[in-house]
């Protein structure tokens, strides 16, 4: 269920009860050739990761015919749509809607993530088919390809092709950084130059009420981007979102629009009538029986998300930040809880429980197998499942780390060399 700290308009007698899909320090100036603006004072909005249950629950009520017609989420597009519409304001009396539009749309990308069938959701570099995975949007920031987009978009990708306007095929494109904590990812397109870039206003000046356009890669259909008009509803909003495998996050300090948007809008820009991004979509409403387009969607500030940005720029890596490819040591992990420690009777209660493990994998060739725990890795701890992750990505592909772990025969340590791993 949706919190809220915000000011809010919301139609009389109506409730909602969501359930979420996805789509330099502060104030340094940016490098040459790149958009950049001051970051206000205050940081960037802060999100925190939440139980499963809490979005488990939502779904629950959902589907149990309470009343509640629609939910929100963070959901990728997967494929093409011919049987939905996306909304477009082309021809439906846009105005000065669509002269913003036109000013921004070359600079708006279509984000398509692909993974490969053999791989434990890493690519290892040892073949397999890449197929499709999702599809998304991106904010062109530089003429030589950098390009802003959600990390729920290329999360888990082991290969990101990105199509431009104006530009015929589809580039490579690799991550630069992200901080997933914040749904921020900076992508760096290949063999590209001379490329239009958005322009960054200040999402702090922001009122409710103001009119805005929505940009985006609606349904991940392709071609040229959806544009939809509406207005900001309200401002400061934290909510709980849920994506499209099974998980859940809380996402503060949002801007709330009902410029109609859609799955594959994520990463795309909501921006003002001067023609400046404000904020980047991130969330909205799921369509129910009775609307096709819900009219509830939510955006990232865009000084919040240029914060993280220019930290990747200057190369800060830190405990939330992550840059370039993510090392990988091929592992699945569950939380362990009592019953499982009882019933696998290690004597240890806490660690990132193994469920599977990618075949050539270097996990592989060390020995480990499912219903091992992983204890620690390079003499930190790993107390839980949620703590191998950060761990891991405190190093990249070539570097060595010592994992330690028990299995049914006992403790075990060894050195792995880390290889590229998906993007997380």
């Amino acid at each position: 269920m949706t919190e809220t700290n915000s000011e809010e308009r919301v139609p009389q007698g109506e409730t909602r009860a969501p359930e979420l899909w996805p789509g330099f320090d502060a104030g340094m100036p940016a490098p040459p050739g790149h958009a950049s603006i001051a970051t206000p004072s205050g940081g960037r909005p802060g999100r925190g990761r939440v139980a499963l249950a809490a979005i488990v629950a939502v779904l629950v009520l959902l589907s149990g015919g309470i009343g509640v017609w629609w939910g929100v989420s963070r959901d990728r597009s997967t494929v093409s749509s011919t049987s939905q519409q996306a909304p477009n304001i082309s021809g439906g009396g846009g105005g000065s809607g669509q002269s913003v539009a036109d000013a921004v749309t070359p600079a708006v990308v279509d984000v398509n993530t692909y993974v490969r069938q053999n791989a434990l959701g890493g690519n290892l570099g040892n073949g397999g088919e890449l197929t499709p995975e999702g599809a998304g949007t991106g904010m062109i920031l530089s003429s030589t390809g950098e390009v802003l987009t959600n990390n729920h978009v290329i999360k888990g990708a082991s290969s990101i092709k990105v199509t431009i306007s104006g530009r015929s095929g589809t580039f490579e494109a690799t991550v630069v950084g992200a901080d997933p904590s914040d749904d921020v990812a900076v992508l760096q397109i290949h063999g590209v130059s001379g490329l239009p870039t958005v322009t960054l206003g200040d999402s702090s000046n922001l009122t409710i009420g103001q009119e805005v356009v929505a940009i985006g890669n609606a349904l991940g259909r392709g071609g040229t981007p959806t544009v939809t008009t509406g207005t900001v509803s309200a401002l400061h909003r934290s909510i709980t979102v849920g994506d499209d495998r099974g998980g859940s996050e809380r996402l503060s300090d949002l801007i709330q629009t009902d410029a109609p948007i859609r799955p594959g809008d994520s990463g795309g820009a909501l921006v003002n009538a001067a023609g400046q991004v404000v904020g980047m979509i991130t969330a909205g409403a799921r369509a129910g029986a009775d609307r096709q387009i819900p009219d509830v969607g939510f955006a990232i500030p865009v000084t919040g998300a240029l914060d993280v940005v220019n930290q990747i720029r200057a190369g800060h890596a830190s405990s939330t930040i992550i840059l370039g490819q993510p090392g990988y040591i091929g592992v699945q992990v569950e939380a362990l809880d009592a019953a499982t420690a009882n019933r696998l009777g290690l004597g240890i209660t806490s660690g990132a429980l193994v469920v599977g493990v990618e075949p050539g994998s270097p996990a592989a060739g060390a020995g480990i197998s499912a219903s091992a725990v992983i204890t620690s890795l390079d003499g930190t701890t790993i107390d839980s499942a949620d703590a191998l992750g950060p761990a891991i990505h405190a190093h990249g592909p070539g570097d060595q780390v010592r994992v330690t772990w028990v299995d049914s025969s006992g403790t075990h340590t060894s050195t792995m060399t880390l290889v590229p791993g998906p993007a997380v």
